[in-house]
């Protein structure tokens, strides 16, 4: 029998109107290359604010990952909340798989929407490799930089070296795109240090079939270039002033990721740990990890000195 309501749904069709209340519209993209990107955009966007683009990670749509953190500085910005390629109605036919090429796709879908030549990018988690490669590969555009819980430092061995609890992609896909309610719930157990018990199956399974079902291949696919042939002494370091913040029980990217990232970037880099939380810190903590994004965005004053680790081994 056909499912006749599903609470999932019902919650994504609630963040819209919240998007657009927030003074975002919906809006899709043809880039012309068999490429088409969703963007929430500003309806009225104003001259007199900066253009802050939030880009996602896996999991469910841009709506439930960055709805609180929308409310909280759509205020202040323009903001910009586009859909990665593979994730909501974002789409194409063309073979490339990498964050370069995702970060190249945002750019464009920025152009088109006449962003300004100067705009903040934050990424959370796989967001933030295509965030820092957006800097990296457009310098004079990107002006500032959030990198959220993204292992962008990762290298191809450190899978084999047992630095992640799986031990190869394939394994880490199985997690990331759960497809059984079991999976969900290992990894909601990843994700939060305290994962919310005794959700029913009926509701895991809900949100599997809304959320994770479309472009699986594609997805895995994105997630194998990933570390493929990936080495640090690759990694561009990018000059923009940059804020990390990581969760200190980060089971998905382990903390050392981030200490990698601080030393790899030196003094132009914040690296903020927020405590007794993990990968999902941006929901666990969200009040703690606003302020944060608060006051590297809005601030020109440095941040604490005694929030960056620089001598971690």
């Amino acid at each position: 029998m056909s499912k006749c309501f599903s609470l999932t749904a019902s919650r994504n069709w609630c963040l819209r109107s919240g998007f657009s209340s927030l003074g975002l519209r919906s809006t899709l993209t043809d880039l012309g290359d068999g490429t088409v990107m969703h963007c929430w955009v500003p309806k009225f966007p104003k001259p007199t604010r900066q253009d802050l683009v939030l880009i996602h990670g896996f999991g469910a749509n841009a709506l439930w990952q960055w709805y609180d953190t929308v409310r909280f500085l759509a205020p202040h910005f323009n903001v910009y909340v586009p859909d990665l390629v593979f994730f909501g109605e974002s789409f194409t036919t063309r073979t490339e798989r990498t964050e370069s090429f995702q970060a190249q796709c945002v750019k464009r879908v920025m152009d088109a929407n006449s962003v300004g030549k100067k705009m903040i990018v934050v990424g959370l988690s796989y967001g933030g490799f295509v965030a820092y490669s957006m800097a990296a590969q457009f310098k004079d555009c990107v002006e500032k930089v959030v990198v959220m819980c993204a292992g962008v430092c990762l290298e191809e061995n450190d899978l084999k070296m047992g630095l992640f609890p799986v031990a190869d992609v394939e394994d880490a896909a199985k997690i990331l795109l759960p497809q059984t309610a079991e999976k969900m719930r290992e990894l909601v157990a990843l994700t939060f240090v305290k994962p919310p018990k005794g959700i029913p199956s009926c509701l895991l399974n809900d949100f599997i079939d809304e959320m994770c079902m479309q472009y699986v291949e594609e997805k895995k696919e994105l997630l194998r270039a990933i570390p493929k042939d990936r080495k640090l002494s690759d990694l561009p370091k990018i000059t923009q002033p940059t804020l990390v913040i990581w969760g200190d029980q980060d089971r998905i990217f382990p903390l050392e990721l981030a200490y990698r990232l601080k030393r790899h970037l030196g003094e132009n880099a914040e690296l903020v740990v927020i405590k007794n939380t993990g990968h999902a810190f941006i929901h666990e903590k969200a009040k703690e990890c606003h302020k944060h994004l608060k006051n590297f965005l809005l601030n020109s004053k440095p941040m604490n000195p005694t929030a960056n680790h620089q001598n971690h081994k």
